[in-house]
């Protein structure tokens, strides 16, 4: 179960780096659209990147994003967020991101990403990898975003989105 937001609605965080290339940040944005089209709400770190691509694509699809920021003020997240939390806690606040989710899409990161990574593995929480860390098997990977989305959802319990 995921920390936040009302009944029904499924929260997804989309984890990955500040920076990537051009390709992982088209990843990253089909992935926000696709999650604002199934009508989940979008978490993430709130920077640049991988988060902010999400953001976007959710934003240009009608979605939530919500933003759990490191630092201690608002204006550090990216523009197309529409809840900005900052925490001051610096990459401790990746607990927060994965905690809040009913399910993580990770695409591509660096030492963040995988700390992400390990905290949803450990707690139990569905994960997709795309183009991401490759920790152990047990963790399925996605070639594009819409398996992705896809695959993520159907690892989802049936009780997912309920708080």
């Amino acid at each position: 179960m995921s920390l936040a937001s009302g009944p029904g609605r499924i929260q997804i965080a989309v984890i990955g780096g500040r920076e990537a290339d051009p390709r992982l940040l088209r990843f990253a944005e089909e992935v926000g659209q696709l999650l604002a089209r199934r009508g989940a709400v979008l978490i993430c770190g709130g920077m640049s990147g991988i988060m902010e691509a999400a953001c976007r694509g959710a934003g240009e699809a009608g979605g939530t994003t919500v933003g759990i920021l490191p630092g201690e003020r608002a204006d550090e997240g990216n523009p197309y967020l529409d809840i900005v939390l900052p925490t001051g806690l610096g990459l401790a606040r990746n607990v927060l991101v994965v905690r809040a989710a009913d399910g993580v899409i990770a695409v591509g990161g660096r030492y963040g990403t995988l700390s992400e990574i390990a905290c949803a593995a450990q707690l139990g929480i569905p994960l997709v990898l795309l183009e991401s860390w490759h920790v152990d098997d047990s963790i399925p990977t996605a070639a594009t975003p819409e398996e992705a989305v896809q695959l993520l959802f159907s690892l989802l319990p049936p009780s997912a989105g309920e708080k």
